[in-house]
């Protein structure tokens, strides 16, 4: 009789999921995840191995913007299923060795978490059987100080990440907390922000006849924005 082979099912977290807690060496010592980042944003992402070029351009742009992230709140932990004395030659030779777009002795100061066992990339689903079934994808997961997700953006192995982007969903995120807000396509701070249809229909009157003070402009009852300076914007958000 043919044996039916257990196939191993990968979960992945959903937005809005405590973040799956783990212990882990790492390339700044032992962390507890994530409870030793209560009261910061966090962005925790994977890379498929070390020593290969898509990572490696990768890192080198999260080092030079860990500054930048730092300003907003929010610290960087990376993870591959890689060994803690390969990760730390990789990064040694990032800095000794690696120049890219005008990058160079570029020292990688945020945790790389050993994570030779997978534990940590099936617990978050970056595991994807049909990419790879021993690299993890490149993963990112937006964790608040809560130590909730709030976002999660998936990339191939083949495909390195906007950080442009990651960056601007960083502000976005914060930014929607801040002041009870949604952001638009291609929201940036500056831009106006969108407010949440009304929830009557009296409300929903007030706000086409300009009644509304939450609102500058309604095109209907249901899309309805609002000017958001940017300086109050970065001046809520950078100064955490």
């Amino acid at each position: 009789m043919e044996q039916v082979q257990e196939q191993q099912v990968f979960s992945m977290p959903r937005i809005g999921d405590p973040a799956p807690e783990f212990k882990a060496v790492t390339t700044q010592g032992p962390i507890n995840f994530p409870a030793d980042y209560k009261g910061s944003w966090v962005i925790l992402f994977s890379h498929p191995a070390d020593f290969t070029p898509v990572c490696t351009s990768e890192f080198m742009t999260f080092a030079t913007m860990e500054d930048k992230f730092a300003q907003a709140n929010t610290k960087l932990v990376g993870l591959s299923v890689d060994g803690l004395y390969s990760h730390i030659a990789w990064l040694r030779t990032i800095k000794e060795k690696i120049e890219y777009k005008g990058m160079k002795d570029v020292e990688v100061n945020f945790p790389l978490i050993e994570d030779i066992s997978m534990e940590v990339a099936k617990k978050y689903g970056m595991i994807q059987p049909s990419e790879a079934t021993t690299k993890a994808v490149r993963a990112v997961f937006f964790i608040d100080p809560k130590g909730v997700i709030r976002a999660i953006i998936y990339y191939p192995l083949s495909l390195g990440r906007n950080f442009d982007e990651l960056y601007r969903v960083t502000i976005a995120l914060q930014a929607a907390d801040e002041f009870d807000i949604a952001t638009p396509a291609d929201w940036r701070p500056g831009d106006d922000v969108i407010i949440s249809p009304a929830g009557s229909c009296g409300t929903a009157k007030d706000r086409m006849e300009g009644k509304d003070s939450k609102v500058d402009d309604c095109k209907d009852w249901f899309f309805c924005t609002r000017k958001l300076d940017k300086d109050k914007v970065l001046n809520a958000i950078l100064k955490k």
